[in-house]
């Protein structure tokens, strides 16, 4: 009797006893890219000392993302794996090790499994839907909409035993019959994924990887994406306003100044304590751009004057609201009171599934105040009993942002739910904690 090799649940301990026993080179390249991740040494990524803001050091998180790519490619490749349930385990078992070595300041590593996840969960029902087609048993909708777990207006009312009911036919006392069953049948085997997803699918693995490989070239692709659409956004003569320093924001003006000949005006913020202001004025100014940095305490007086806002993301949450740089909401909400329209520059890899319940303390840190009070200073009496927060993010609310401009293309706040649901499946929505 040969010794089974298949995984039976998604515990990181289970997945990690797996990849130890027959697959340790895969192993040992996972373990390398979570102390990469510990140490901060992954491009971009600073650790929570970290005072810039996101895309936006030598190494942008683009290419964070890139690289987790690209060890999926190295670990579901060569794996032995060989239905959807087994890769689905394989891939929240990763999510959870690289949430818990510190992905939790880059959410865009998790973002990028929970779309491979959502891909080989339509392939797996798509499977399904293929073969109850060909049999000629059942509707072929009917049946994929049960197998799938995506809520949806048509599952909803199939799950309604009043609505077959009203029908007052036989065949529908016998659909409701047959489906109290299958509800029966589903309760009394307690699995972790549906049916489908246990068959043995030896095509899956190709599909897979073209996913993946589709996954890079949309990465790769971010930013030319992004400034295609620059016309429509940048035009003659306006005056823009940003805050600190945002490779994304960077190569947006850039693109409209060099490659699409506008003259325009933007005002800096210096974005204090990192400071990274300065820096993307002296870049924008060496590109021939007319660039001027303010104070971050002149942000309100000098709004009267700015025609639009442009700031950049480290998450968009689930409710169309954004996480930005420290000092974002400030600029918004003075934006949002002289009616300036704030647009947001992002690529669609940091589409978070994620609500603000926590307020402020969604995907945010809270990093040491010595970067905005020298310690000698609180020797002073009158600054003994104050209370000293530096957040490194700020969470901006859904309606004080105009529009988000993303690399498949543009689109209002109210809109994100509709990209939640083509890029993630609901069942993965669920953090890797």
């Amino acid at each position: 009797m040969t010794e089974s090799t298949e995984i039976s649940s998604s515990d990181p301990a289970v997945v990690r006893a797996w990849l130890e026993k027959y697959h340790r080179k895969q192993l040992a390249l996972l373990d390398k890219f979570l102390t990469e991740l510990r140490l901060g040494r992954l491009a971009g990524t600073g650790g929570a000392n970290k005072n810039t803001n996101d895309d936006e050091s030598p190494d942008d998180r683009r290419k964070v993302v890139l690289q987790t790519v690209e060890l999926l490619k190295h670990l579901l490749g060569p794996t032995s794996w060989k239905s959807a349930a087994e890769l689905l385990s394989i891939l929240k078992a990763i999510g959870y090790e690289m949430n818990q070595a510190g992905g939790r300041g880059e959410p865009a590593m998790g973002n990028v499994i929970r779309r491979i996840m959502a891909a080989v969960r339509e392939e797996a029902v798509r499977e399904g839907g293929n073969k109850s087609t060909t049999s000629g048993t059942g509707n072929s909708s009917t049946n994929t909409a049960a197998t799938d777990n995506r809520l949806s207006l048509q599952s909803m009312l199939w799950a309604l035993p009043q609505h077959v009911k009203t029908t007052g036919s036989t065949n529908a006392a016998a659909s409701l019959n047959q489906r109290q069953e299958s509800f029966a049948t589903d309760a009394a085997v307690e699995t972790e994924f549906p049916a489908i997803y246990y068959k043995h699918r030896p095509d899956l693995k190709q599909s897979v990887m073209e996913v993946l490989q589709e996954t890079l070239s949309d990465l790769e692709d971010t930013y030319n994406s992004i400034n295609e659409q620059v016309t429509s956004h940048i035009h003659a003569g306006e005056v823009i306003l940003t805050c600190g320093k945002s490779r994304t924001t960077e190569a947006f003006l850039k693109a409209a100044a060099l490659k699409k000949k506008r003259h325009f005006q933007v005002l800096v913020c210096e974005g204090a304590p990192g400071y990274g202001g300065h820096e993307m004025a002296r870049s924008l100014a060496a590109a021939g751009i007319d660039t001027v940095v303010i104070h971050d305490a002149a942000i309100f007086a000098m709004m009267a004057r700015v025609h639009k806002v442009i700031i950049p993301a480290h998450a968009v949450l689930a409710n169309g609201g954004l996480i930005a740089t420290s000092g974002c909401n400030l600029v918004a909400t003075a934006a949002n009171h002289h009616s300036v329209p704030v647009v947001c520059i992002t690529g669609i890899f940091k589409l978070c599934p994620v609500f603000p319940h926590e307020g402020q303390d969604t995907l945010n840190d809270l990093l040491s105040p010595a970067a905005v009070v020298d310690y000698a200073a609180l020797t002073d009496r009158k600054l003994a009993d104050v209370e000293f927060v530096n957040p490194l993010h700020d969470y901006i609310q859904p309606n004080q942002i105009s529009l988000y401009v993303t690399n498949v293309g543009s689109f209002q706040p109210s809109f994100i739910y509709r990209l939640l649901a083509e890029y993630y499946h609901t069942d993965d929505w669920a953090s890797f904690d």
